[in-house]
C-alpha cells in the first residue's frame, strides 16, 4: 500500500478564436471540453494519510460533510479481511487545504460512517460540520464523487493533501482482482507510470481532469516486484493468471459508493444498487 507514514507496518492539472461567419462550414473536429483546473481545494491531510471532503450528486448543503480516505488509514488499524465498520464513534481531526495547498482550517469527525479493506479500500468519515458550514467558514467546496465508472485513457490527477503534491497521469487500465497480502480488491484502477505515488498519498482523491470529479481513491503500488505480498500487489485476471507490475500504482473506484449514500448523507448498505460489502460479509 501507499503506506500511512505513522504507526503502520506497510510501506504506505493544473492541467479565443474569432467567431466564424454564420454561413461558414468547418471540417475541423469539435473542440474537446477544456480540462478543469485541478488543485488542492477540498483535500485534507490526516495524521498519516491523505483524503478529501466529498459529496454525492444528491448531497444537500445542510448535510453533514463526508471525508473519503482509505480503509487502511483508519485510526483503529487495518480492518481484517471480511471486516466492515459502520457508524463507529470517532473524533479524528483533518487539516483542510485551500486551492494552493495552504492550511484553510481544521474539521473534525463525529464518526466513521463506513470503513473496509474487503473488495475495496475505503473509509468515509462523517464530520461535525455541514457542507454549508465549510463553504461559509473556509470558502471550500466539496469534491463530487462521479456516479459513473472511470474510463481507460482518461487524464487524472492524484491530489495528496499530506504531501501537498499533485501526481498527473492517465488511467492505464483495470485489474480484475488486485491481491496484496491478506487483502483482495475488485476492479482496481491502474495508473500509467507517471503517477509515482508514495507513502502518505494513501487516501488521495483521484480526480478526472475533464470533469473535476472524483473517480477513485489512491491506495497502493508494487514497490519491489514481489508477487502478491505486502507493499507488492499483484493483478489476477478472470482465469487466475497473475501479473506483477513493479513500480506501478493503483486506486480503488468510488462510483459504487454513490448508490449507498441515502438522503442526509447516511450510509445505507441496503439501498438499491449498493454493492459495498456489508458488516456480515466474510469473503
Amino acid at each position: 500500500m501507499n503506506k500511512p507514514l505513522v504507526g503502520a507496518c506497510f510501506a504506505a492539472l493544473l492541467i479565443g478564436a474569432t467567431a466564424a461567419p454564420a454561413t461558414a462550414v468547418s471540417n475541423e473536429a469539435p473542440a474537446k471540453p477544456k480540462a478543469k483546473a485541478v488543485n488542492f481545494a477540498g483535500t485534507v491531510a490526516l495524521s498519516n494519510c491523505s483524503g478529501s471532503v466529498v459529496r454525492v450528486p444528491g448531497s444537500k448543503p445542510g448535510d453533514p460533510a463526508l471525508v473519503l480516505s482509505n480503509g487502511h488509514c483508519l485510526e483503529s488499524g487495518f480492518p481484517g479481511p471480511g471486516e466492515v465498520l459502520v457508524n463507529k464513534p470517532s473524533s479524528r481531526s483533518f487539516t483542510l487545504l485551500n486551492a494552493s495547498g495552504g492550511n484553510a482550517g481544521t474539521v473534525r469527525a463525529s464518526k466513521i460512517a463506513y470503513g473496509t479493506m474487503t473488495d475495496t479500500d475505503i473509509s468515509l468519515y462523517q464530520l461535525t460540520s455541514t457542507y454549508s458550514d465549510i463553504e461559509s467558514k473556509y470558502g471550500i467546496k466539496a469534491l463530487e464523487l462521479n456516479s459513473a465508472r472511470p474510463q481507460q485513457g482518461r487524464a487524472i490527477t492524484v491530489a495528496s493533501g499530506y504531501w501537498k503534491k499533485l501526481y498527473k497521469c492517465n488511467v492505464d487500465g483495470f485489474a480484475y482482482r488486485l491481491k496484496e497480502g491478506n487483502w483482495t480488491w475488485k476492479d482496481s484502477v491502474r495508473y500509467t507510470s507517471a503517477c509515482q505515488t508514495i507513502g502518505g498519498t494513501s487516501g488521495s482523491p483521484v480526480i478526472d481532469d475533464e470533469t473535476g470529479k472524483v473517480v477513485a481513491v489512491n491506495n497502493t503500488g508494487n514497490e519491489s516486484g514481489e508477487r502478491c505480498t505486502d507493499n507488492n500487489p499483484c493483478e489476477v485476471d478472470e482465469n487466475g493468471k497473475v501479473t506483477v507490475r513493479e513500480g506501478i500504482n493503483y486506486a480503488q473506484q468510488t462510483y459504487w459508493i454513490v448508490p449507498c449514500v441515502a438522503p442526509g448523507n447516511k450510509i445505507d448498505l441496503s439501498r438499491s444498487g449498493c454493492a459495498l460489502p456489508k458488516p456480515s460479509a466474510v469473503k
